[in-house]
Order: structure tokens, then sequence, then C-alpha cells
């Protein structure tokens, strides 16, 4: 093995000695960051509904806007387009500016494999993050109701 993947194995972020589930540093990470970690779990949980929403408007057959774009190539456009409007939309707003806006589990584990993020933080990040995007898709299901589980042909 070259001696440069000798090193960057060895720089590979694992779980800290010191981050035992009943120390210290589990419940300081609580105590300092709940907020933030509700926050990321409502950002994807919102993303999440959206993307539901507009999958729904722009895929669903009887929907108006699937029917004013009959090419399915365009719709997927703007199905992107809206995803990322989302996504810019929740960056920029309230809650991501104090949480990040990392609410993607991806992100959250570069920012701790980078060294940006304590053990704990990606840990309840990712609970969180996990937690809100279930949440999402669970109230999508309740509102749109058999829409969200329609497959396009």
């Amino acid at each position: 093995m070259p001696v440069s993947q000798t090193k960057a194995l060895s720089q590979v972020r694992t779980i800290p000695r010191d981050a035992s589930v009943g120390g210290h540093h589990l419940l300081d990470a609580l105590r300092r960051h709940w907020p933030e970690y509700v926050m990321e779990g409502a950002e994807l949980g919102l993303y999440m509904i959206s993307a539901c929403a507009f999958v729904v408007l722009f895929q669903y057959p009887t929907s108006p806007v699937h029917q004013a774009f009959p090419d399915p190539a365009l719709r997927r456009v703007l199905i992107g387009i809206a995803m990322g409007m989302t996504v810019i939309g929740i960056i920029y707003s309230p809650l991501g500016q104090r949480s990040g806006a990392h609410f993607n589990p991806a992100v959250t584990l570069t920012f701790f494999r980078l060294g940006k993020v304590e053990f704990w933080d990606a840990a309840f990040y990712g609970a969180a993050q996990f937690i809100g995007g279930l949440l999402g898709v669970v109230l999508s299901a309740l509102v749109l109701g058999q829409l969200v589980a329609h497959c396009p042909q």
C-alpha cells in the first residue's frame, strides 16, 4: 500500500474514545445543540413534503399541471427546478441560517469526516434528519393519500 494511502487511512475519523454513551459528551451535545437537531429534522421534513407535493403536482395524470406539460422530460426538469428552489429557500430560511442547513445526512457525515462536527452532534443530526424525513413523507401521505403512492406510467 502506498504511503499516501496509509497516511489517508490513518486519518479517517472514527468514534472517539472519550465519546462514551454514559459520558458527559453525549449529554453536553444534547444540552447545547438540541434546537439545531430539531431544526435539521424540520428542514428535511419540509424538503420531503415539498418533494411529495411537487411530484404529485407534476406527475399525477389528472393534475392540471401534468396535463399542461405533456412531455415527461420537461416535467422532470420542472420538478428539479422546484426542488432546487426548495433547497435554496430552506438554506436561506431562519431555520437553515441557524442550524447550518446541512439537512442532507451525507453533508452531516462529510462535516463529521472533515472534523467540523463532533461525533455526538453528527449522530443526533443524523437521527433528527431521519425522523424529520420520515415524518415529512408520512404527513404527505396523510394529506395527499393515494396520490403519493401513484406510480406514473
